[in-house]
């Protein structure tokens, strides 16, 4: 009978706080602890979870890289029974390339056994770390408890290319060669809506390819734009889900290995898949929990004025921070409707969140009279319109510098795409909560709000959407109608379609040409706009540097 040698792992799921090791390095130790009660024999962590990510430009800083290796130092007190394979940068030990590595230590008995540096580094979208690290061109399994262990980061479980030619090794292709066990990826992997199936389908593809079962650890939390949603994965060699860690949330379990059968024992509880629409609210809300608690902030603010923006952002905020941490103004002008001031007031009741009334007609009527002598007869135009969103957005940041708020911005990403709104007005803010949302997704968050019971009064979502800044408006006099407009945008900024591949999807040229030069034009407003939080594939921010002053009408 061949020998059967188990092998208990933990895999530890947690959310970490960038730049923050005293914090980091507790949470580590703990999970450590945890999971040696629980007779783990191997405790997996995140990528870079040492340093927090993406550490971004704090690499630079040479008393930041040793902070890591004091870090690395006291885990490994915590190893003389149980073995750790955690995440964390470190310099390059030659004089020869970049002068970092983005690395795995394994670390057991009180010590660091073994380094993994990881080759393939992404250079795309939000990702940066060619401009960090050196890339690593060593591909050798840990050998642990009499088996051998492919720890690949990130990327590499991927298999995804690089951009750098000179490194196109896959270091799975190489390790493969070697008989590894297990393939154990740590991975510090941003949510999108879209990106749960796309890892199981890739995940599964390279089990089966190489015939090896795999743990996949990821993170779980936000920093700043970039939210990351855990659902750390264990994926039998067949391919078969044999567990899921919860979304969104912190997490360590353990599973056994049975290493006669190189797979798992028994198949563990998976959890109930989300749909789209959940994950994208249920992102939001980590999304602005962490970006309050990460800055030490603790009570938001923001302008509602009875649209179904400003209405999800209050319900999401008051998930995220509770009740008491909200607060919101209402604004009207001599254009706001009577129904608009009802449906805040009713939403504000419903939530059981405080609400201040500041009309704005009369400092809007004292601009105009400072401004009659220059402006004269001239006829009413944007320059009054975007006049009302300044003066509502004076008001928002004066409550918030005397009352500690931080202003949550309520644009959509329909409306920033095309330069629906104004600067220093109504794109005000700290954080942009729903920048990544199209505007029908903001309906459909709602209604996904509204599940189990109204929330959102009925009227807010049914009503045509109007900035109220004139008599009568409503969006669909300047913008097309947004069922449309969004399936355009969609196209055009995550699919990066061109204006004639757009026409051939159907879209009229006319429309098109107008669309497209909204969207390139606006882009001077979007450089100075709050960060986004990311829910998409693409995101305006740190993943779409398009030129300011760009033009591409085909």
């Amino acid at each position: 009978m061949p020998l059967v040698i188990k092998m208990k792992i933990a895999l530890a799921q947690l959310n970490y706080h960038v730049g923050n090791f005293s914090a980091n390095t507790s949470k580590i130790i703990s999970a450590i602890k945890e999971a040696e009660s629980k007779a783990a024999d191997l405790v997996v962590f995140s990528e870079l979870c040492v340093s927090g990510y993406p550490p971004r430009d704090f690499l630079e800083f040479d008393d930041f890289i040793n902070q890591c290796a004091d870090a690395i130092k006291e885990i490994a007190k915590y190893t003389s029974k149980i073995a750790v394979l955690v995440g964390c940068p470190r310099k390059n030990p030659n004089p020869d390339g970049k002068d970092l590595y983005n690395a795995v230590f394994f670390i057991y008995e009180g010590e660091v056994k073994q380094v993994i540096d990881k080759t393939l580094l992404p250079n795309y979208d939000v990702f940066d770390e060619y401009r960090y690290f050196e890339p690593g061109k060593s591909f050798e399994p840990i050998l642990f408890k009499g088996k051998k262990l492919a720890v690949t980061i990130c990327e590499d479980v991927w298999n995804v290319g690089n951009d750098n030619p000179l490194y196109t090794i896959c270091p799975l292709d190489e390790m493969v060669k070697q008989s590894p066990d297990l393939i154990i990826n740590l991975s510090a992997s941003p949510f999108n809506y879209t990106h749960n199936e796309e890892r199981l389908k890739v995940l599964k593809a390279n089990v089966l390819k190489y015939n090896i079962p795999a743990i996949y650890v990821n993170q779980v939390g936000a920093q700043t734009e970039l939210i990351f949603d855990g659902g750390s994965i264990v994926m039998s060699k067949s391919g078969e889900l044999l567990m899921q860690l919860p979304f969104f949330e912190e997490a360590i379990e353990t599973v056994d290995f049975e290493f006669r059968i190189s797979d798992l024992n028994s198949k563990s509880e998976i959890p109930n898949q989300k749909s789209e629409i959940a994950f994208i609210h249920d992102a939001l809300v980590i999304g602005i929990k962490d970006y309050f608690a990460k800055l030490g902030f603790k009570k938001a603010i923001l302008g509602l004025s009875g649209g179904i923006d400003s209405a999800v952002v209050l319900c999401l905020a008051v998930e995220a921070l509770g009740k008491e941490n909200v607060m919101s103004l209402l604004l009207p002008s001599g254009f706001s409707t009577g129904h608009s001031l009802d449906d805040a007031k009713h939403l504000s009741k419903n939530l059981n969140t405080a609400y201040e009334l500041v009309g704005i007609e009369e400092n809007f009527q004292a601009f105009l009279h400072t401004l009659k002598p220059f402006f004269k007869d001239l006829p009413f135009n944007v320059a009054e319109e975007n006049l009302q969103a300044r003066v509502r957005g004076v008001l928002l940041m004066a409550f918030s510098n005397k009352f500690g708020y931080i202003l949550l911005n309520t644009t959509n990403k329909s409306e920033a795409a095309v330069g629906y709104g104004t600067l220093y007005g109504d794109m005000c803010g700290g954080l942009s909560v729903i920048g990544d949302v199209y505007k029908t997704q903001v309906y459909e968050l709602a209604n996904y709000i509204n599940r189990n019971g109204e929330v959102i009064p009925q009227n807010i979502i049914t009503k045509a959407p109007s900035a109220e800044l004139r008599e009568n408006q409503k969006d669909s006099d300047s913008l097309p109608e947004y069922d449309v407009l969004d399936k355009l945008l969609f196209q055009y900024i995550e699919k990066r379609k061109g204006p004639k591949e757009l026409v051939e999807l159907g879209f009229e040229k006319n429309l098109v040409d107008r669309v497209l030069k909204l969207v390139n034009g606006s882009e001077w407003k979007r450089f100075q706009a709050p960060p986004v939080l990311r829910v998409s594939p693409k995101a305006f921010g740190v993943g779409r540097r398009m030129p300011i002053e760009g033009k591409y009408l085909g």
